[in-house]
This record gives C-alpha cells, sequence and structure tokens, in this order.
C-alpha cells in the first residue's frame, strides 16, 4: 500500500505540474485580451486534467520587467480559489523566481495549487502541490486583460 501511495503522489504532482504548463501554453497563444469567462474556463481545465475532487486554485499574473526601475510590475493578476492576486509589492519577493528579461518584456506566471490527499495510511500526511510557471506571450507583445 506504501508503493502505491508514494506512485499515487508523485502521480497527482505531475499531472497538476502538466495542467500548469497546459495552461500556460494556452493562455501565452491568445492574441485577443482575455476576460473572467476565459480565467474561468482554465479553472475548469485545471480541474479536468487534475482528475482531483480536492479545492484547486490558479492564479494567472501577467508580469513585466522595467529596467529603469530595475523591477517587476503586475499589468493584471486574477485568481480562483486563492484569496487574493498579485501586487506590485509581491514582485519584489518573488523577483529571484522570476527570469532575467528584457526592458518592457512581459511573462504570463501561473500559479496553481491543490490537495492531495492520501488514499491510505502509510506515514504521508495530506500535502498541498503547489506550482509556480512562467512563458513569454508568442503571437502578441502582450495577453491584456478586458473586463467585458
Amino acid at each position: 500500500m506504501a508503493i502505491y501511495v508514494y506512485f499515487d503522489g508523485y502521480r497527482q504532482s505531475d499531472l497538476n505540474l502538466k495542467a500548469a504548463y497546459a495552461i500556460a501554453d494556452m493562455i501565452s497563444r491568445e492574441t485577443d485580451a482575455v476576460n473572467d469567462t476565459y480565467i474561468d474556463s482554465m479553472e475548469k481545465v485545471l480541474r479536468l486534467m487534475t482528475r482531483t475532487d480536492t479545492e484547486v486554485k490558479l492564479m494567472v499574473t501577467v508580469v513585466r520587467w522595467n529596467e529603469t526601475d530595475k523591477r517587476y510590475y503586475v499589468d493584471w493578476s486574477k485568481a480562483r480559489g486563492f484569496s487574493q492576486v498579485r501586487t506590485n509589492a509581491d514582485m519584489v519577493t518573488l523577483a529571484n523566481r522570476l527570469p532575467v528579461m528584457p526592458n518592457g518584456e512581459r511573462v504570463i506566471l501561473i500559479e496553481t495549487e491543490a490537495t492531495y490527499v492520501p488514499p491510505f495510511d502509510v506515514g504521508i500526511q495530506t500535502l498541498a502541490l503547489d506550482n509556480f510557471v512562467f512563458t513569454r506571450p508568442r503571437f502578441a507583445p502582450q495577453v491584456a486583460w478586458s473586463d467585458s
């Protein structure tokens, strides 16, 4: 049973990571502005790809680098399940996790979280499986936000 639980935990972690990369890839290909409906659909994709009964969380943030200020700024951030979205203040603490970019460059930051509950008690506690992935917009200089 222990081998099954260890394998299942790694499987769930891998599914979560693949879902985060898939969502990042989908958003990076957008040439039109995204909106709340789009983010809701990405949360559904996350839930479908992770195949979990536990709560899943998704945060999408577009981050840009300003060479003059030597810091990252948030263009926009939307969350599903997380209590808060990312702010410019958060970028100071996340700076060491973000890529080196030229002035004005943007990346799409995807953060996901799901809870893994082991099916059997073999000494593994319930785990929060979180992911932090980023990618560049592919076909446009940025992914814009629309309130409509």
